[in-house]
């Protein structure tokens, strides 16, 4: 079995998928191999699966951008490679607000003294993405937006390679979920100045939401989801969702993501679809606001 994951590896997208990965395996008695193949922002992993057998042995653990990318496709003049009624969503893994981050050697100790410079110096400050329109770009321009600032985009293929941006000082921030930073920020290596999220995050709890930072307007939560195609049997979904639920209330999986930093936020097929469907709809509004990229 191949589990795909449609960005690099050390994003969030591989956070979420090792551990299921490896629990499925041990429920299903077989192997499952992730599969990483970044590229287009995450649709060419997601087309991957469409093009496999519907069997069930190819399944998608996609961010929360997955239901932007067509839209972003029209908005830029293109068909879409893909729609998500393509898909059947089997569960959601995680629900992680991102978190504004800075290098530790950045001289930005708070989200004003960004904004502060950012509006000296419109579009020359540089920040990291995991692709156009993913959660990390979409995060940033929202910021963005409620700051009145302009900040330089600089997409990368994932998030792992836009951290790895950030740390090595190619740009100066990003947006990224809580998972790959723990590591980094316990190392004195990066700085975290803010949560998307509506409260502050257990594993940062010393970074301030944007709404403390005086941007009421800032939330943004970024889902990890496994999907397989919708021409899978329903009694191999079935079996699937079956094996998620036993995966996301066992406790080794359970700490495995919280030692990332980055605790289970497990939803079934009902409930994640109805989730998405709310979800989407604000995301492509973002989508259409930013509108055709140059």
């Amino acid at each position: 079995m191949t589990m795909v994951v449609p960005f690099a590896p050390g994003g969030q997208a591989d956070i979420a998928a090792r551990p299921v990965a490896l629990g499925l395996s041990k429920i299903l008695g077989q192997s499952v191999v992730v599969d990483n193949r970044a590229g287009a922002g995450g649709a060419l992993g997601a087309t991957t699966v469409l093009k496999a057998e519907p069997d069930g042995h190819t399944m998608l653990m996609a961010l929360s951008a997955v239901t932007v990318l067509p839209e972003a496709e029209r908005v830029s003049g293109r068909k879409p490679p893909y729609e998500m009624a393509q898909f059947t969503p089997i569960a959601r893994v995680l629900g992680d607000p991102n978190l504004l981050i800075v290098s530790a050697e950045s001289p930005y100790k708070t989200v004003k003294d960004l904004v502060d410079d950012a509006k000296k110096r419109p579009g020359e400050i540089a920040y990291a993405s995991s692709g156009n329109f993913g959660a990390s770009h979409l995060s940033m321009e929202m910021f963005c937006n409620s700051a009145g600032i302009k900040l330089l985009h600089v997409p990368y293929r994932g998030g792992g390679p836009a951290l790895a941006a950030v740390l090595g000082g190619q740009v100066v921030a990003s947006a990224q979920g809580a998972g790959p930073l723990k590591g980094y920020s316990d190392e004195g290596k990066l700085r975290v100045l803010a949560t998307f999220g509506a409260e502050r995050h257990a594993a940062f709890p010393e970074a301030p939401t944007f709404a403390e930072a005086g941007l009421d307007d800032v939330v943004l939560y970024v889902w990890a989801g496994l999907f397989v195609p919708k021409a899978v049997p329903d009694d191999v979904v079935t079996r699937l969702r079956q094996a998620m639920g036993a995966i996301m209330n066992d406790t080794e999986t359970i700490n495995i993501f919280k030692k990332a930093g980055s605790p289970p936020a497990y939803m079934d097929a009902a409930e994640f679809s109805a989730y998405i469907d709310k979800d989407s709809r604000r995301l492509i509004a973002a989508v259409q606001k930013i509108g055709k990229l140059d």
